[in-house]
């Protein structure tokens, strides 16, 4: 059903020599394209959860980002704004029209594509980006102490002992000075499929979110404003670790020029993973409007 594939790219750090790719899957033909774009440390089978319903539909296009999967490692080449020209390119590429769906950090390069090459893009969908007050404040949230150890775990082969390691993490918890177990709010499955993901990632993509230049070269609010296309919002819940709290989320759903907004109270951030029946029938009903 799938076909592995490959897009080249421009490796701003390797050699002339070096083949420079971004590396993932294809679905059978279709009449429509749409593009999966993951978020930070995981790679294209992140959407497991929601790739074969949508090849029903859709010719959908899964692949690693940068420093991610076995794609290509461009060493401090890791800001938002340095994934964006990989999209770019693969869009352009492609010479057909497409719907992007990003997650996360996906979510963000998936606005700067759309904003970049608004001829190429017809819709996209924003599941959960992280806002920039969140990431002004990372190290307020567990997430400041879950990329921290990630980081350190990123590039083991050992991934039983890395998922019983990445378990034992303790987060910040809701009262002051409250830590709580990782493992004991995230399900072991989903920990092992973390500890894969960190095999085969560089370390360093986590260095520009924890040193806080992430967004350096990318405004999420002036980019938003120059995506012409209609846009789904899909808000995780921040009490359940959503990364774009009412401070990030209604900027940016007010500089969407046509946006379409759904909360979900008590998802997290792993929104496709954690409700994947909404994020289908919200996918559905957005995509069937186009």
């Amino acid at each position: 059903m799938f076909t592995t594939d490959s897009i080249p790219i421009i490796n701003p750090t390797g050699s002339d020599e070096e083949y420079s790719a971004l590396w993932g899957v294809a679905g059978p033909v279709a009449k429509q394209s749409l593009w999966l774009v993951h978020g930070l440390s995981r790679r294209w089978e992140d959407f497991s959860p929601i790739l074969c319903d949508l090849t029903a539909w859709w010719h959908v296009h899964a692949y690693s980002h940068r420093g991610h999967g076995e794609s290509t490692r461009t060493p401090g080449a890791y800001r938002v704004a340095d994934y964006v020209p990989d999209l770019v390119a693969a869009v352009k590429a492609a010479h057909k029209k497409c719907v992007l769906v990003g997650h996360s950090l996906g979510a963000l390069v998936s606005m700067g594509v759309a904003a970049q090459v608004p001829d190429l893009v017809t819709a996209v969908v924003l599941i959960d980006p992280p806002g920039p007050r969140f990431l002004a404040t990372l190290e307020t949230s567990p997430y400041g102490t879950i990329w921290a150890a990630m980081q350190k775990l990123a590039g083991r082969k050992d991934t039983s002992a890395v998922a019983r390691e990445f378990a034992d993490v303790r987060v910040p918890g809701a009262q002051p000075g409250e830590t709580i177990r990782l493992g004991d709010f995230r399900d072991a499955a989903s920990l092992r499929f973390v500890a894969r993901c960190l095999r085969d990632l560089d370390p360093g993509v986590f260095d520009p979110p924890l040193k806080k230049h992430w967004l350096d070269g990318y405004d999420v609010f002036a980019i938003a404003k120059r995506v012409k296309c209609p846009a789904l919002l899909i808000v995780a819940d921040p009490l359940y670790g959503g990364m774009l709290p009412p401070e990030d989320a209604n900027p940016l759903a007010a500089a969407l020029p046509d946006c379409t907004r759904v909360d979900l109270p008590a998802v997290g951030h792993l929104v496709h993973w954690q409700d994947t029946p909404s994020t289908l029938r919200l996918l559905h009903s957005f995509l069937n409007s186009l």
